[in-house]
């Protein structure tokens, strides 16, 4: 069980902080990069879910808000799962942690299989803009598929459905991004010749 009774040690002031097992690393260690970008889209996804509670979005179904709601919850639970297990060394994963398997993955594609039955294929690439949960989606978008990019700097280190559901995750918001347009509609990319 984790029990936080001071955030402020000043154990971080000379650039350090401590994995999971204690040991100490740069600030700029990949492994903290890693772990780091995931908390900032653990974060962003917060935002997401925080507009979706106070936003009356035009022309989302409540049920729809309700249950990308549930799944942002799951996700999010998950993503602090990830963090943690990327915030140990190589091999020091307490045996009392647990860690995400393939399942999660799995689900996040059901899911999106899900939505996707409701939408249109594309036509072309859509801008990241929309209502606020849309483009604050797009955000957390983004910040994921740099986790994704900061944990394959270290694939040898990192487990591989660590990476698959980073790379699934990261789908899954654009996906969701798009079940979660309004009546504003999807803005597509022009390309430079046509516009």
């Amino acid at each position: 069980m984790v029990r936080i009774t001071k955030v402020h040690t000043g154990g971080g002031d000379g650039g350090e902080t401590s994995l999971v097992d204690g040991s100490r690393v740069g600030k700029e260690h990949p492994r903290v990069a890693i772990y780091g970008t995931i908390d900032e889209a653990n974060s962003a996804i917060g935002i997401v879910r925080a507009e979706m509670n106070r936003t009356d979005v035009i022309g989302i179904p409540n049920k729809r808000l309700i249950e990308a709601n549930q799944m942002l919850s799951i996700i999010q639970q998950e993503l602090f799962d990830v963090g943690a297990e990327c915030a140990c060394p190589p091999g020091g994963v307490p045996e009392q942690m647990s860690i995400i398997g393939t399942d999660a993955g799995e689900r996040l594609v059901n899911e999106m299989d899900y939505m996707l039955e409701d939408l249109e294929p594309l036509s072309s690439f859509i801008l990241p803009t929309g209502n606020p949960i849309v483009a604050h989606l797009h955000m957390a978008r983004t910040i994921v598929r740099r986790a994704e990019r900061d944990a394959c700097t270290l694939r040898e280190e990192v487990r591989h459905e660590v990476i698959s559901y980073l790379n699934r995750l990261s789908d899954h918001c654009f996906v969701l991004s798009r079940w979660l347009t309004g009546e504003e509609g999807e803005t597509l990319w022009t390309p430079l010749g046509k516009r």
